[in-house]
């Protein structure tokens, strides 16, 4: 197995080009590294994309942010800026694992493991933030929910990779959240996950909604009839009990040791 820590987006582009799909990529490496002991993966070649600083960093410009993929949930959660505007995807982020495993686990590497309980996917889908995405054909955007197309499958095409997240500034009075079950108190996968994002009128009537929901189908779910539920509505207790059945009727989840 070769290993290659690129320090530009070209360069890692140009090795995953000419590996195809017997590469993977190293970003923090709390899946990969489990995966590649137990011998489920047995890869050609391993290209570390933490070198590569666009990859590493947190901006805020144009008009929103800018988060590499290989940033970790400890930097996400210490990012002041970041946290005051999407405090619902940072602390998705933050349920990634222990203390330790937050010094590793990347954004990228939680949504490109392509786990139908993935923690943070669900909170991304609700912010609508977009991937942008390096390839042998050049850079493209894809939102969120277009990455995963089943458990641990995407839609990335060969040589291709997630190089950051884009989140669009929130606007007033607008918030978002992540809650999720789980049978214990903490380090456990997650039954159910729900990623909210809602903005509201000067009267708290329902301007925009995006409602996300993970482990309860083969891939994180937008349900854009849970956001109609609630859209041009006072947020109120029918309103709310109109966005549960939505959400309720698009789950299909498998029958498994978590209920």
């Amino acid at each position: 197995m070769q290993y290659e820590a690129p320090t530009t987006v070209d360069q890692a582009v140009a090795l995953l080009k000419h590996s195809g799909n017997a590469s993977r990529i190293l970003a923090g490496g709390t899946d990969l590294l489990v995966q590649l002991r137990s011998g489920v993966i047995e890869p050609e070649l391993i290209v570390d994309i933490k070198k590569i600083a666009e990859v590493r960093s947190i901006l805020k410009e144009d008009g929103k942010f800018r988060v590499g993929a290989a940033v970790t949930g400890a930097e996400l959660g210490e990012h002041g800026d970041l946290k005051a505007a999407w405090p619902g995807v940072v602390e998705a982020a933050e349920l990634i694992g222990s203390t330790q495993i937050q010094g590793r686990a990347s954004l990228g590497g939680n949504l490109c493991n392509a786990s139908p309980a993935a923690d943070a996917v669900p909170a991304l889908v609700a912010a609508g933030a977009v991937c942008m995405i390096a390839g042998p054909n050049g850079r493209r955007e894809l939102p969120v929910e277009a990455i995963c197309t089943g458990p641990g499958q995407t839609s990335l095409s060969p040589g291709e990779f997630v190089v950051s997240f884009l989140f669009p500034i929130p606007k007033p009075r607008s918030g978002d959240a992540y809650l999720r079950f789980i049978p214990r108190t903490e380090m456990d996968i997650a039954v159910v996950g729900v990623g909210i994002h809602l903005s509201l009128d000067a009267e708290n009537a329902c301007l925009g909604a995006r409602v996300a929901v993970g482990a309860v189908a083969p891939t994180v779910l937008l349900v854009p009839e849970s956001a109609a539920a609630l859209v041009g509505a006072m947020v109120d207790d029918a309103a709310i009990e109109k966005m549960i059945a939505a959400v309720r009727d698009s789950c299909d989840p498998i029958d498994d040791k978590r209920g």
